[in-house]
């Protein structure tokens, strides 16, 4: 019997369902699970989330899946991360206190300023559509690599977070997008892991090309 598609894992924090169903749109198999034998299984993993980072981190441990998140890692499993998902595979999050993360992209997790724009206040959550772009003195090239492939550099995503990544390495940064003055890293890349701030499946069709993408690079990955 073949193994699924994807495992979207289940802690009881994320969106899952709208995540499945963009999967299933694009073809693909899918199973929601918090089985440690069902995720290592799969062809690729989904690692979802909305809420605080020390409640999602706290759920991780609980449900034992600290240890396969990272054998996924290991094993060179394709891994999508999403919005508070992304989060987690950094090092650390300075949200509610000092939390541990994951440890698999280095780098810290922090809280968007109180930011004015003209005579308001910037509201934090962020919440609705912005843009996605290039890094800096990154070449167009790097997304037609990714999962952003076919996505126009410039295209507007939906964003819910309050806090937002910042990777060690510049070379995890795939993508960046502005709030107030504030340019944060929207999507990150290390090894086999892609993560993405935004909600690719709440994107419209640009947002689903994030997952037509991802179909092709597990299947890609399975005739190797």
């Amino acid at each position: 019997m073949n193994s699924t598609d994807v495992a979207i894992i289940d802690y009881g924090l994320g969106n899952l369902f709208s995540i499945k169903h963009a999967c299933e749109h694009v073809g693909l198999t899918v199973c929601i699970t918090h089985d440690i034998d069902q995720i290592l299984s799969a062809k690729s993993v989904i690692l979802p989330g909305v809420g605080a980072f020390g409640d999602a981190m706290k759920a991780l441990h609980q449900l034992d899946l600290v240890s396969p998140i990272k054998d996924v890692f290991s094993k060179g499993t394709p891994l999508l991360g999403i919005c508070l998902g992304l989060q987690l595979l950094f090092t650390e999050s300075e949200e509610f206190g000092h939390h541990e993360g994951l440890d698999l992209i280095p780098g810290t997790v922090k809280y968007f300023s109180v930011q004015q724009e003209g005579d308001r206040t910037l509201k934090v959550p962020q919440v609705g559509w912005n843009s996605i772009t290039l890094p800096p003195e990154t070449n167009s090239d790097r997304w037609e690599s990714s999962l952003l492939h076919k996505v126009p550099i410039g295209t507007d995503m939906h964003f819910v977070h309050s806090c937002y990544v910042v990777p060690e390495n510049a070379d995890n940064i795939l993508s960046v997008t502005r709030y107030g003055e504030i340019e944060f890293c929207s999507g990150s890349q290390h090894k086999n892991i892609t993560a993405f701030q935004f909600h690719p499946e709440r994107s419209g069709k640009l947002g689903l090309q994030v997952y037509t993408n991802f179909a092709q690079k597990i299947h890609s990955s399975e005739e190797q």
